[in-house]
């Protein structure tokens, strides 16, 4: 399972040391870049919402309405 965490930046060195102390979490890449962490979080979201749609939790809009809000 993965996971994706926003943690506060005095925070950071602490949540680094106790993840490296735990055996069974494997740290794969830490991504300092706001920017890149925005594109993430904003992806992250977007599949959320695809799961929620297919289990018709979640209405999503049709191209033509999006296309309409441009």
């Amino acid at each position: 399972m993965k996971v994706i965490l926003d943690i506060q930046e005095n925070r950071v060195p602490f949540f680094m040391e106790l993840l490296k102390s735990l055996d069974y979490i494997h740290i794969l890449k830490e991504i300092r870049d706001k920017e890149k962490s925005q594109v993430i979080q904003d992806l992250a979201e977007a599949f959320n919402d695809v799961k929620l749609y297919e289990k018709g939790n979640k209405k999503l809009k049709s191209a033509k309405d999006l296309l309409n809000e441009l």
